[in-house]
């Protein structure tokens, strides 16, 4: 029998990837009006990686014999400049963070390895993604481009 805590982590999951994937093509679309395309092309990019690890969750849950719910996504986060979207970002996937860490540790508890390890994959992307965020408002910073 699967664990319901278990369960619940996937689909809080879930609804995260599905919340950013929306936020980052929302924002795609935008800078992209801003003719910002470089920046247009990252967002995108960041929206087919967290559809990516929807998948993975997805299959996670089917595994332990349980459907994703109907979800309530999180509402896109915009800005006035890059920067603020940045930061919006950054505030999003910090959440995951904290989210897949309290996931991975209870799985961990609970001897769940491949759960605990879905988790773990999932935090150390969003760690990384964290990492890219900080060098691209640093890079936004150095050329004084935080307002617009």
């Amino acid at each position: 029998m699967s664990d319901p805590r278990i369960i619940g982590y996937l689909g809080r999951a879930i609804t995260h990837e599905f919340s950013a994937a929306q936020q980052y093509l929302a924002q795609s679309r935008l800078v992209a009006l801003w003719g910002m395309e470089a920046q247009s092309a990252d967002f995108r990019k960041d929206a087919h990686e967290e559809m990516g690890h929807a998948d993975l969750l997805i299959a996670r849950m089917l595994h332990h014999g349980s459907v994703p719910g109907g979800s309530q996504l999180a509402p896109v986060r915009v800005g006035r400049s890059l920067a603020d979207l940045l930061m919006q970002n950054r505030a999003m996937e910090l959440d995951a963070i904290r989210l897949y860490e309290e996931a991975m540790i209870y799985c961990q508890r609970r001897r769940a390895m491949e759960d605990a390890q879905l988790f773990e994959h999932i935090l150390n992307d969003e760690i990384a993604h964290v990492r890219e965020i900080d060098a691209k408002m640093a890079e936004l910073m150095g050329r004084g481009q935080a307002s617009g």
